[in-house]
């Protein structure tokens, strides 16, 4: 029996059970991306969200999604030429030399120390909590805490707080980092985490060709893609120079009536991550 069919029995239902859990990344770095994921949770296919608590509009998510299912964003990285944010704690370490937290994944890997990643991403759970958000669980903004040695602390932040995780497959990540190490299946296992057991994201491929592709003949278990949308206009298009049409039809496509139709056909349960944290949390 596979970890797929044992967490499809686990969450009581059938051990063929196929759940599709599609996350909105990014709550928090925009009003325009607030707008366009409670739209996407209320109206559409996406099942959850995490949220970017460092961001200048962190708080307003806080109260918009009150009552939805939203996790944490960990965020190490602020990618925007022209909108930076910081971190919460003011570790040095995290920092670029215009103060503000890194613009790609490899400079951020490289000059964080681990201590300062930890006491971080602890604050940002904390400030979340803090809003009084009811964290589902969380995942990382651009795959940072993903890559040893701070794949480390995100397992150990898992167990502290009792979160399911987003995983990544040794290999077949697509941030162009090598995870290294120990996959973070088999290191989760170790330590009782619970996540999705596949994660698909292809970025920039369009997203609803992605899910065209996958939802018809997704496995047994729990599969997560996640999407960015935000509504367009000119606040998106004055931040994100390189991708706005991605993220603007992200925000078009977890609305279309075509794809809720493409999943109801492919006898996918929709899901969350609030049930796999509950059951992890009911285990005592």
């Amino acid at each position: 029996m596979n970890t797929g069919e044992q967490l499809a029995e686990r969450l009581g239902h059938a051990l063929d059970t196929r759940y599709l859990i599609i996350n909105c990344d990014d709550v928090g770095s925009s009003h325009s991306a607030n707008v366009a994921a409670l739209k996407a949770l209320d109206e559409g296919i996406a099942t959850s969200a995490t949220m970017m608590v460092p961001c200048p509009w962190a708080r307003e998510a806080a109260r918009m999604f009150d009552g939805r299912d939203v996790g944490v964003h960990l965020t190490l990285t602020a990618e925007y030429p022209g909108y930076r944010w910081r971190s919460l704690t003011g570790a040095r370490s995290l920092h670029d030399r215009d103060g503000f937290l890194p613009a790609r994944t490899k400079e951020a890997v490289a000059n964080a120390r681990p201590d300062d990643v930890r006491s971080e991403c602890r604050a940002q759970i904390e400030q979340a909590l803090a809003w009084g958000v009811d964290v589902t669980h969380i995942d990382t903004h651009m795959g940072v805490v993903n890559i040893p040695p701070f794949s480390e602390i995100f397992l150990e932040l898992a167990v502290d707080y009792r979160l399911p995780v987003r995983l990544l497959d040794k290999g077949k990540n697509t941030y162009n980092f090598d995870i290294g190490g120990e996959d973070s299946r088999t290191a989760a296992a170790k330590r009782h985490v619970l996540g999705s057991d596949r994660f698909i994201f292809e970025w920039p491929t369009d997203t609803r060709d992605l899910l065209r592709k996958h939802v018809p003949k997704l496995e047994p278990g729990v599969t997560e893609f996640c999407a960015h949308p935000v509504a367009d206009g000119p606040e998106l298009r004055a931040y994100d120079p390189a991708a706005p049409e991605q993220r603007a039809m992200d925000a078009v496509y977890l609305c279309d009536p075509e794809l809720k139709q493409l999943i109801a056909q492919s006898n996918a349960k929709p899901i969350s991550f609030r049930p796999i944290r509950d059951l992890l949390r009911s285990r005592g």
